[in-house]
Order: C-alpha cells, then sequence, then structure tokens
C-alpha cells in the first residue's frame, strides 16, 4: 500500500462510499453545506477578479486567476461543503447500486440551489463591501464584462465547455481524496483548477457569482460608463444581456448540462466501467 495516496481503484472506491453516504444526508445538513460550498467558490471567484482585473495580458490575467480561485475548493475539503459540479459523481452509487436514482437527483438539485443562495449572498456582500470599486471603478466594469460574456453565452459553447470544466473540477476532487496528507490534498486541488481557470471553462456554481455579482454592478451607472469606455460595451447590451432571466434560462442550463456530462459521463460512468470488477468487490 502507498503511504502518500490511493491507488486508481481505491481512490473511485472511496468517492463511491462518500457519494453513497451523501445520498442519506440529512436535508438540513445538505442545504447547510451547500449554502457553504457556494460561498466558498464565491469567495474564490471575487479574489481572482480582484487579481486579474487591471492585467492586460490575457494568458498572464488568467494564470493570476488560476491561482487564486483553487482556495474555494480547497476551503469545501478541508472544511465540509457540498458543491455541486462534485456531487455528480453520484452517479457511482447509483451503478454500484448503493443508491437509488431519485437520490442523485434530489440531491443535485438541493445542492444547485443551496450553491445559489451562497454564491449570490457573497455577490450582494462583496457589492456591499465597495470592492468592487478598486482602481477607481475598474473592477466593477471588468466584473459587468465578465459576467456578460457568462449571462449571453451559446448553447453550444455553454455545454461543451461546462463539459470539460467538470472534468477538472471532478478530478481535483478524486485527486484530494487520493492523497494521504494535507499538502498532496492541496496539490491535488490547485493544478487542476488552475488549468480550468486559465482555459476559461464554464462552471455554473462560479457563475453563481459572476452573473449576480455583474447584474449588481451593471446598477452603478459609473461602472457601466468605464465598462463602456474601457471595454467598448454599450449600456444597452449591458441593460440586456445581465438579467436574472438570462441567468436562469439563457445560461444556467446550458453550463449545469455540460457540468453533468463532464461529471456523471466521463468522470463518473467511464471510470465505473474501467474498474467494474474491482470496484464491485467487497473490503
Amino acid at each position: 500500500m502507498n503511504q502518500f495516496m490511493l491507488s486508481p481503484v481505491e481512490t473511485i472506491k472511496a468517492n463511491m462510499k462518500g457519494q453513497e453516504a451523501r445520498s442519506r444526508m440529512p436535508l438540513f445538513r445538505l442545504i447547510l453545506l451547500g449554502i457553504m460550498a457556494g460561498a466558498f467558490i464565491a469567495l474564490g471567484a471575487a479574489g481572482s477578479n480582484v487579481g486579474m482585473h487591471n492585467i492586460a495580458n490575457v494568458g498572464v490575467a488568467r494564470l493570476v486567476a488560476g491561482s487564486i480561485f483553487p482556495v474555494g475548493l480547497m476551503m469545501i475539503v478541508f472544511i465540509g461543503g457540498e458543491l455541486f459540479t462534485g456531487d455528480c459523481m453520484m452517479i457511482t452509487a447509483f451503478l454500484e447500486k448503493k443508491c437509488r436514482w431519485y437520490d442523485v437527483v434530489r440531491v443535485l438539485i438541493i445542492v444547485w440551489f443551496a450553491n445559489l443562495v451562497g454564491s449570490v449572498l457573497i455577490a450582494a456582500l462583496v457589492y456591499g463591501s465597495g470592492q468592487l470599486g478598486f482602481s477607481s471603478g475598474l473592477l466593477g466594469a471588468f466584473t459587468i464584462k465578465v459576467g456578460l460574456a457568462k449571462a449571453t453565452i451559446s448553447p453550444v459553447a455553454g455545454v461543451t465547455s461546462g463539459i470539460l470544466c467538470n472534468i477538472f473540477v471532478c478530478g481535483a476532487v478524486l485527486l484530494a481524496g487520493a492523497a494521504k496528507s494535507a499538502a498532496g490534498k492541496v496539490f491535488g486541488i490547485f493544478f487542476p483548477i488552475m488549468v480550468f481557470v486559465v482555459s476559461g471553462y464554464e462552471h455554473c456554481v462560479a457563475n453563481m457569482y459572476y452573473i449576480p455579482a455583474a447584474i449588481f454592478a451593471a446598477g452603478n451607472a459609473d461602472y457601466v460608463a468605464i465598462a463602456t469606455e474601457q471595454y467598448g460595451l454599450s449600456a444597452e447590451a449591458i441593460a440586456d444581456g445581465l438579467t436574472w432571466k438570462n441567468f436562469f434560462l439563457t445560461s444556467s442550463p446550458w453550463v449545469t448540462l455540460g457540468n453533468i456530462i463532464g461529471g456523471m459521463v466521463v468522470m463518473g460512468v467511464i471510470y465505473f466501467i474501467a474498474y467494474k470488477k474491482d470496484l464491485l468487490v467487497e473490503d
């Protein structure tokens, strides 16, 4: 037995046991941990925006963001939280016949909305704190730019980018589970999440911060004026694009679907099939 990390089969099996336990988690705890996970991801997203907002080089800006954003998942792993994207791997517990299909659906729906509550609360707190006024309002304008692009994403881009994102997020969850030390878990989380952020893939829970924060920022005329001047965005495009309707109907469904496919099919079903004989052996 490796003293530093679990084998691939041991890692998948341990995750399956965790997913089985999740299917039986009390509702109140599921909601509370979902809210906290949404808040942690939102805090990582807010910090990454601060780090990158005034860097002209896109590659360098994303690298800076990618070095900050992973703190959200680290907090979830070390303190506790229920994150929709990681919970998509509950499909393995269903395939192992350790939970029912409607347990999977119930948990994912509850966690999605709990993540939303936590993320929007952080977006409101960040806006109220005055943080978006950094760099003479440029951070507020940058928040509008980022949120607008995510709120108006096309269905194809939303799904495909969502798939790619959750391959990395679920991979980070599995790597953290494989490591036996705190340092190993940190490294297991950091690099996959950094790559997903640098690549610009779409995470439905992170977008629960980015788009609401942009909606709040769009209510500030000064931020809108700076976004118009700095990024060539029209006030009309901002007003039409940054709406709760676009968040719930245009962006979130497609990104969420992509995240589900990436987590359930690519990181769940495929690895269950690959290791099926070993996974079904009782300890």
